[in-house]
């Protein structure tokens, strides 16, 4: 594939009318529309959100993150070629898989472009709820060091790395920093129990002490339709994140949904089933690029202490990875979205044209 193929790595200059400011994630930018454009595309389109329901558009981008940092290659390699297009597509499959299995829905109300979303605003559940069916990286290397408890659970000893667990493991963590909470650090991504979220389950912004059970369940149904659906494909769904949140319906329900993307490669860990048989891992996934960064710099320390976060930005900054690396990343990401799709993926040509067309010709959303 050469280095000419265009990335989208810019995402939050589009012309689009908004009535907030554009917010940017690592990957993913958040263009807010205003109240009139929200109600008009409600009316026009009949979504099934309340009336007054906030929308977006979300763009995905072609960058890529790891240990909190973004990551260049050489020869103007600012992104990974499709990785964007495989993101969604991944996602937009399952989320149609789960409707299919009468699961809850997502935020996700329409898809304009392969890079685009039109999404309802959700209230946010504080958790990252984590599934892991398998004990391996940050997990295994926390028990090969002697822990034995996570997140309120305890792991039976005589566990080997990569060995299958007995039964899916939640690991729940904190999403932002949250202030307040007895026992619970004050920092991004803490381990939590199921007793913590009991005990404070309004300051993790659950609307009822039940709501945890159903959340738990639509844990292990969203994990199980995946994984079943990627062992016909003799792939291993290894671990996952999944995110929640609150949303109203048109006829005034408020609803638990999914939010964000679901078993994908940046969210997910997915390993060739027949290479596991054989004793080898090889990762279908962001982990794959995460152990090559390990390997690639001398002090792998930099990339997992976050005492060091300084050192490691300026890393990400300056250091522009081999060429062959990247597209090492957009050959496994490609090639696991037509995997699970089985159709070939979809990559725009020139990404800002076409979604500014798309949004422009039905959805009236371009200045």
């Amino acid at each position: 594939m050469p280095t000419t193929h265009r990335v989208m790595t810019v995402n939050n200059d589009l012309p689009i009318r908004t009535g907030a400011p554009v917010h940017s994630g690592k990957v993913r930018s958040v263009y807010w529309l205003t109240k009139e454009d929200s109600a008009r595309l409600i009316q026009a389109q009949d979504y099934d959100v309340a009336p007054d329901a906030e929308l977006a558009v979300m763009v995905i981008s072609d960058r890529i993150s790891a240990f909190d940092c973004i990551w260049h290659g050489e020869n103007g390699l600012h992104g990974v070629p499709g990785k964007g297009a495989a993101l969604n597509t991944i996602s937009n499959h399952w989320f149609e898989l789960f409707r299919q299995h009468g699961l809850a829905d997502s935020h996700i109300l329409d898809v304009p472009h392969p890079l685009v979303w039109i999404v309802q605003k959700a209230r946010p559940v504080r958790i990252e709820a984590i599934c892991r069916q398998y004990i391996t990286g940050s997990m295994w290397r926390a028990y090969s060091r002697g822990e034995r408890a996570f997140c309120g659970q305890t792991l039976p000893e005589g566990l080997s790395k990569d060995q299958k667990l007995d039964e899916l493991l939640i690991t729940p963590s904190t999403k932002g920093i949250l202030k307040g909470i007895p026992g619970v650090p004050e920092a991004d991504d803490v381990n939590i129990s199921r007793s913590d979220i009991e005990r404070h389950y309004q300051a993790f912004q659950f609307r009822a002490r039940e709501d945890i059970d159903l959340y738990e369940r639509l844990l292990k149904e969203g994990f199980g339709v995946i994984s079943d659906a990627l062992a016909k494909l003799d792939q291993i769904f290894v671990d996952t994140k999944f995110e929640f949140g609150y949303v109203t319906d048109a006829g005034g329900n408020e609803k638990l949904i999914y939010m964000d993307e679901v078993g994908t490669p940046d969210s997910s860990r997915i390993w060739d089933g027949e290479s596991y048989r054989a004793g080898k891992v090889i990762e279908k996934s962001k982990e794959a690029f995460r152990q090559v960064l390990l390997n690639h710099f001398s002090e792998p320390d930099i990339l997992l202490n976050k005492d060091r976060m300084p050192e490691r930005e300026a890393l990400a900054q300056n250091e522009a990875l081999p060429e062959s690396v990247i597209m090492d990343v957009s050959r496994t990401y490609q090639g696991i979205a037509e995997t699970i799709t089985g159709r070939p993926l979809s990559i725009p040509a020139d990404p800002k044209q076409e979604i500014v067309e798309a949004l422009s010709s039905r959805y009236g959303l371009i200045l």
